[in-house]
């Protein structure tokens, strides 16, 4: 006996119906767009404005002399003298001194952040007496005015010998370097957890073994602020090299591009040229290094 096969339920397909929006919501959509665009056009004037000078540095580096300060101001300067970048090269030993400031540097920032970062470990991770009270005082340096120490630490330069070498640009940053890089690395190592210690101690691992294999490899984004601030700083330096450095052979190229500027008058277009070419591996710095940057602003704000 065949039995009828059950009837199939038939599915609706219900038309879709807008959902009216009501008038208060649909102001605080335009308003919320309306902050956003003006917002947007305040960045956009910011920008214009800091970029005006590396603009003008830009046009004058490709000018004549005779042009620099021409009223109106040509911002598209005609003719264009590319030259002005290979007579940098030929008046100044411009290679000399990119070699002296990569060396004084690449030493600084790397013995600064070094040491920054294991003075941060033992505020940050270690328990000792006197602990805060040290930090304190630590924090209190930061409030000595900078040209205080000049003559102090000229004088003993100077007693060790090592005036018109690059000791004393490169020695002193691996003592501890600046009280703010401890400070801001000491607040990155507090937000990770106390148990990785722990737990590393009953591994059988060591304060030092603890720094080097546990909590420096997570400190990366720090870090990369941390050396991004000494390489910005140590790159453009100008006072230090100043007193210290005699010979222009050891010149950095923040003293070597000063000798355009003389008594009677200033090459400004080649000086704007090799500023210029000075100022290309701090933004490439900037853009190969923007990512660690934030991430390690951001990190270092969070609360524990």
């Amino acid at each position: 006996m065949e039995r009828n096969p059950a009837p199939k339920s038939e599915t609706r397909v219900l038309p879709l119906r807008l959902l009216p929006i009501g008038e208060g919501a649909m102001w605080r959509l335009v308003q919320r767009l309306l902050n956003r665009i003006l917002l947007y056009l305040i960045l956009c004037a910011g920008a214009v404005i800091l970029l005006i000078p590396l603009a003008w540095m830009l046009s004058s580096s490709l000018k004549d002399s005779a042009l620099i300060f021409a009223y109106p101001p040509q911002w598209i300067p005609k003719p264009i003298i590319w030259r002005n970048f290979l007579t940098v090269w030929e008046i100044i030993p411009f290679a000399t001194y990119l070699k002296n400031t990569l060396i004084i540097t690449g030493f600084s920032m790397f013995g600064a952040t070094l040491s920054a970062s294991f003075v941060a470990y033992g505020f940050a991770r270690l328990r000792f007496p006197g602990r805060d009270i040290l930090f304190l005082i630590l924090l209190g340096t930061l409030m000595i005015p900078f040209h205080v120490t000049l003559i102090p630490s000229f004088v003993l330069f100077k007693f060790l010998g090592w005036l018109d070498t690059f000791k004393p640009l490169i020695v002193p940053p691996f003592f501890g370097g600046s009280a703010f890089h401890i400070f801001l690395i000491r607040q990155f190592y507090m937000q990770l957890p106390l148990e990785l210690d722990d737990a590393a101690r009953i591994d059988g691992c060591g304060s030092f073994g603890i720094y080097w294999r546990i909590i420096l490899p997570q400190a990366r984004p720090v870090l990369g602020v941390v050396a991004i601030f000494l390489f910005m700083g140590n790159w453009n330096a100008f006072l230090l090299p100043l007193i210290y450095l005699y010979s222009e052979s050891k010149f950095p190229l923040a003293l070597g591009l000063n000798l355009f500027r003389g008594f009677y008058g200033t090459e400004w277009n080649l000086l704007m040229a090799g500023s210029l070419m000075m100022s290309i591996p701090p933004i490439l710095l900037y853009f190969i290094a923007q990512r660690y940057f934030i991430q390690g602003i951001v990190f270092t704000g969070l609360d524990k």
